[in-house]
């Protein structure tokens, strides 16, 4: 295939020899199949980050409040929105995702491993399925009901590791967790939340939390009454939030004041997730 300009560098400079292939084009990124020399156990994922006016992603600013800038100059830059400004955004933004995977991978969340980020693309492993072929996504696979409650209660496992590790996926869906050989991966992580100084970080996560029940609780509906995720934030509220926390899935409720606005965010959020959603599965069929 003709090689894309973004990849070109790592042509260049010999860190991968052939493209074979475009595996996805999401919203923020176009991933790549790449591979160094003929052996097909040396390929690697190349994801290439679009540009600001290209991406489709909602609230960035959500997203980025709390991370940290690395100098006080860049920050002050980013604040002013200039052109400066946005190049440094532009940077933090590509570099989110590396440094979330290698946070999330010394804790022990079943992420890819990352390799390296060159010329803003980074390089990272191919998580493979059984017949060592590119992973399917977790919406393209039917699933029993016991593979759902397996699977359901292994992801709840990765978010409280994320959480205990500082970081909320922020985007976590159906979309992009991959199954593998043994089962699920976690990927895209460039919008990764820091949970301890994001004013939207419960929301997030509840969103996570909820995702992987509705996608989970499709082929096993009582996973559909569970309330994991204000267990969980109650839990790193107080500061007793583990790895291995036991966990109900059971969450009592204060009914006696409703919050108006936080019903009307829900619907907002729902909302944008449908319409996140449709453009996923349009793009997913263009691919």
């Amino acid at each position: 295939m003709k090689i894309p300009k973004g990849l070109q560098p790592l042509i260049d400079d010999g860190m991968v020899d052939t493209v074979v292939r475009r595996l996805k084009s999401g919203k923020e990124a176009s991933v790549y199949l790449a591979a160094a020399g003929d052996d097909v156990y040396r390929r690697f994922l190349a994801k290439v980050y679009k540009e600001a006016e290209q991406r489709g992603f909602h609230k960035l600013a959500q997203y980025q409040e709390g991370r940290k800038t690395r100098s006080s100059r860049d920050a002050r830059a980013m604040g002013r929105r200039g052109r400066h400004g946005r190049r440094v955004q532009e940077e933090e933004w590509k570099n989110a995702e590396v440094d979330a995977l290698f946070r999330l991978a010394g804790a022990g969340v079943r992420v890819p491993a990352p390799y390296l980020v060159h010329e803003g693309v980074l390089l990272m492993e191919l998580v493979r399925d059984a017949d060592g072929d590119p992973a399917p996504r977790l919406n393209d696979v039917e699933i029993t009901a016991d593979q759902a409650r397996e699977w359901h209660a292994f992801m709840i496992v990765q978010i409280v590791r994320m959480l205990c590790a500082g970081l909320i996926h922020g985007d976590l869906s159906e979309f992009n967790v991959l199954l593998d050989s043994t089962g699920p991966v976690i990927i895209d992580l460039p919008q990764a939340v820091n949970a301890a100084s994001n004013n939207n970080a419960f929301a997030m996560l509840e969103r996570d939390v909820n995702n992987m029940r509705a996608a989970f609780g499709c082929a096993a509906p009582e996973l559909l009454e569970t309330e994991y995720a204000r267990e969980i934030w109650k839990l790193y509220e107080a500061g007793e939030l583990g790895p291995e926390s036991l966990l109900t899935g059971r969450f009592a409720r204060d009914l006696s004041a409703p919050d108006v606005d936080a019903v009307l965010n829900q619907i907002e959020d729902e909302r944008r997730e449908a319409e996140e959603r449709q453009r996923r599965r349009e793009a997913a069929d263009a691919a």
